[in-house]
């Protein structure tokens, strides 16, 4: 069954019997004998095939990739396509001659060289003297050099000038796992190809040809259990088959697989993840003793764990195909699906911030065993992420069950309500913003002052105009002359010359007008104004006090207030009611801040959610 499946068992390996078991060598018996049977690397052997195919084929070729992922074979593959005298559209045979040497590594015409034992400059100098020779049979000699990026800089050096310009018979095969680690002087002269890490749902399809070809009974979930542990190369995957084999005496179950490699039972992070979603405290310290009676390193446990928690995120956005984004079997991928109907996604990206929190916490502690615990036991009794909309409708519904319908007669304001004297007065200047509160429909509505406090007409009070949550809101007639509100800045809404004179000086010179900001008028006469800068600004008396700055000045009262007047500055403190424009500025954004939280403390729908929460509205420091 094996010739069936694309495997040969190397003539080499059958003599040297590597091993005391023939499971012990698996990893070398079922080495990829053609492009066609590579893994997880279609993407290569096509590209590799169609070079060969119309005789495009570079002569240096550059093989990228984590371990495992079939470099080294692929390199050997591609030397039989070569050399093999009866491959038929460039698949070799591997019975002949040259095959069997390239397999087992002792053909004449196809060197292959350590790059981690051999990577000194003299080692290179003699591949370089000899490249020039043809090869002693066949059209090509190709070297391999294996862990390239272990070669020294003048090694490097004294292989550069070979790589750019080599005989016509000489095909080079570089492969490193470290590709950062190659020269860029080297990379530009050779053909990269990057080896993906293969996912593990193709390294247990392949397993399972393997089993079956060795007649060996196994249980899925311990096939999926050493594909995961593999982590994308399939050589380390074959590797643990054969440890596995060997332990469980041709009958491989997932309690000897947990057992002989030291993993973590799925099941138990499956219960685990349930017991952190359900907050089920009590199973989540079944789980947690569970972990210590069974030997788990919590370390790892915490990893599978962190790592399920984003898998039941995926499986919950990617409910049409999980497959695209997790790689899991079909059974696991199931009971993510029943999990992630409980869950939403706020609560899970929560869980994912705690699980990662508390692996950071176990690397650095003494006894990771107590922080696996405490950990569990948090999230299992952090309180559940939910959105606002939900928490204010049910507790509306269920207000509104109790309340008395009124009567149009109980629902008109009282005088007390709707007298001027008791509503906020509109403050001048830009609309400030209001916190946004998620309407029922469940979209976010953002609220502004005029949603507090609104004008019903020209000149007339404001009213409450918010509705609650639970009431539709109904249309207020409008007015047909009501004008659109006015936004000015703070500084032209004083009556102030001096004030509205430093508003205009700042539109037409920012600098110069910020400087005057803190200044205020201490004598004036038809041709002289003194201007007074007070002593907690005083560090910006020698700027206003430059002649260049006075100039300007001086201009601007000729061009604004056509006047010509003779300015000075001096050091003085405002007295009475006289305000520097600064000083105003910052009462008038104090105040309208207060009737701004005033008309937020009364809208019902922050009553409603300080009633939910318990809580105060906080945070209205400054109004721009």
């Amino acid at each position: 069954m094996s010739q069936e499946l694309g495997f040969g068992l190397d003539a080499a390996d059958a003599e040297n019997k590597v091993g005391s078991s023939r499971y012990q060598v698996i990893a070398r018996k079922y080495r990829p004998q053609s492009f066609q049977d590579l893994v997880g690397q279609e993407h290569i052997s096509q590209t590799l095939l169609n070079a060969l195919r119309g005789d495009r084929l570079p002569q240096a070729l550059l093989f990228t990739g984590v371990r495992g992922t079939g470099k080294t074979s692929t390199a050997r593959i591609l030397a039989k396509s070569l050399r093999c005298a009866n491959a038929q559209d460039f698949v070799p045979c591997g019975t002949c001659r040259d095959c069997q040497d390239i397999a087992t590594s002792r053909a004449i015409d196809v060197i292959e060289i350590d790059g981690a034992s051999n990577n000194g400059v003299d080692a290179i100098r003699e591949l370089r003297d000899t490249v020039g020779y043809m090869p002693s049979s066949g059209r090509y000699k190709i070297y391999i050099i294996d862990e390239v990026h272990m070669l020294s800089t003048a090694a490097f050096n004294a292989l550069l000038k070979t790589l750019e310009e080599p005989p016509a018979h000489v095909v080079f095969v570089l492969a490193t796992t470290e590709a950062q680690k190659i020269p860029n002087t080297i990379l530009s002269r050779c053909q990269r190809f990057d080896f993906r890490r293969i996912p593990s749902r193709v390294i247990a399809s392949h397993l399972q040809k393997i089993i079956d070809a060795e007649n060996v009974q196994a249980e899925s979930e311990a096939i999926w259990a050493i594909a995961r542990q593999g982590d994308g190369s399939m050589r380390d995957a074959q590797s643990l088959l054969d440890q596995v084999i060997t332990f469980s005496n041709l009958e491989i179950t997932l309690s000897k697989v947990i057992e002989v490699l030291g993993l973590t039972d799925r099941q138990l992070v499956i219960d685990g993840l349930a017991a952190l979603v359900q907050r089920d405290l009590s199973r989540a310290l079944q789980v947690a003793e569970s972990v210590g009676k069974s030997g788990v390193d919590p370390k790892l446990y915490a990893q599978d764990l962190l790592e399920e928690v984003r898998n039941l995120l995926m499986v919950r956005l990617c409910q049409d195909d999980p497959t695209r984004v997790v790689d899991l079997p079909d059974s696991e991928i199931q009971a993510l699906q029943a999990l992630a109907q409980e869950a939403s996604n706020e609560d899970l990206h929560m869980l994912f911030d705690m699980s990662l929190k508390t692996v950071n916490d176990i690397l650095r502690s003494p006894d990771p065993r107590l922080v696996l615990e405490m950990g569990l036991l948090r999230m299992a009794g952090s309180p559940r992420l939910a959105q606002l909309s939900e928490i204010l409708a049910s507790t509306n519904v269920s207000s509104s069950a109790a309340r008395p319908k009124l009567t149009p007669s109980q629902t008109t304001p009282s005088p007390r309500a709707s007298s001027p004297s008791a509503a906020p007065q509109a403050m001048p200047g830009p609309a400030p913003t209001a916190p946004s509160v998620a309407s029922p429909s469940g979209e976010a509505r953002k609220f502004s002052v005029d949603d507090f406090t609104k004008p019903a007409k020209p000149g007339g009070q404001k009213v409450n105009i918010a509705p609650p949550l639970h009431e539709p809101k109904a249309e207020a007639p409008q007015a047909e002359s009501a004008p659109p509100t006015a936004t000015v800045d703070d500084e032209s809404t004083s009556d102030d010359p001096w004030h509205q004179f430093v508003h205009r000086v700042r539109k037409s010179n920012g600098l110069l007008g910020a400087l005057l900001e803190n200044t205020h008028i201490v004598e004036q006469s038809a041709e002289h104004l003194v201007v007074g800068v007070p002593k907690k600004v005083s560090i910006i008396f020698d700027k206003i006090s430059d002649p260049e700055n006075i100039k300007r000045v001086e201009n601007f009262i000729e061009t604004l207030w056509s006047k010509r007047l003779k300015v000075s500055v001096r050091m003085a403190e405002a007295s009475g009611q006289v305000q520097t424009p600064k000083d105003q500025q910052t009462a008038t954004k104090a105040e309208r801040a207060k009737t701004i939280e005033q008309a937020i403390e009364q809208n019902p729908i922050v009553r409603n959610a300080k009633n939910v929460f318990k809580t105060q509205v906080k945070g209205i420091r400054d109004v721009e």
